[in-house]
């Protein structure tokens, strides 16, 4: 008979949060670069320690901003990984972040914006760092394919495991800026 090539599965990375745990699917098959790069930060621990700066009821959760470490930091949501730093791409070997720390976007796999995927922030085209958010509506007009609005944010996982705790963050009090008034700190994050 035919032998078909064991196809990789995706890894699963757990975050574990002051809030309770949560666990995430991400799409290394169809989004390798944004996938790599995520993995690449998750194995350095880049996110262990941080805190979800912005937060929006029936919108979603954002998280990865290095200056959070701080919950406060008027920073917050502008930083991102070290300019030219390197990231494993699977299937592709390794490849270098740009001078900001950014990636390119990967406009590739229709993945839309969906109640509880894993999307990239950006701040425009190839901005994409270490910043993402968690959708917890369908924010179909985030997506790179629907062109209703400018925005552009690839998605490259989902939650599999723990909405009941991304519900919770969600409901978080937050001030003015979205920022939760009682801190919400990812203790570590890891691939399982």
């Amino acid at each position: 008979g035919r032998s078909n090539p064991v196809a990789m599965a995706n890894p699963v990375v757990v975050f574990e949060t002051s809030m309770g745990n949560f666990e995430a699917e991400i799409y290394a098959d169809k989004m390798p670069i944004t996938a790599g790069n995520f993995i690449s930060l998750v194995k350095d621990k880049f996110y262990d320690g941080l805190h979800f700066h912005r937060v929006i009821n029936e919108f979603m959760l954002q998280f990865g901003c290095p200056f959070s470490k701080n919950p406060k930091d008027p920073r917050n949501g502008t930083g991102g990984p070290n300019p030219n730093s390197s990231y494993e791409v699977p299937g592709k070997g390794v490849m270098k972040r740009n001078q900001e720390g950014s990636i390119p976007d990967e406009h590739t796999a229709k993945l839309s914006n969906e109640p509880f995927t894993l999307s990239m922030a950006n701040a425009g085209p190839n901005s994409g760092g270490s910043q993402f958010f968690i959708n917890t509506v369908h924010n179909s007009y985030l997506d790179w394919f629907d062109k209703s609005t400018e925005s552009e944010h690839p998605v490259f996982g989902k939650i599999i495991a723990g909405t009941d705790v991304i519900k919770k963050i969600e409901a978080a009090r937050c001030d003015d800026n979205d920022n939760p008034i009682q801190p919400i700190k990812m203790i570590s994050v890891r691939v399982k």
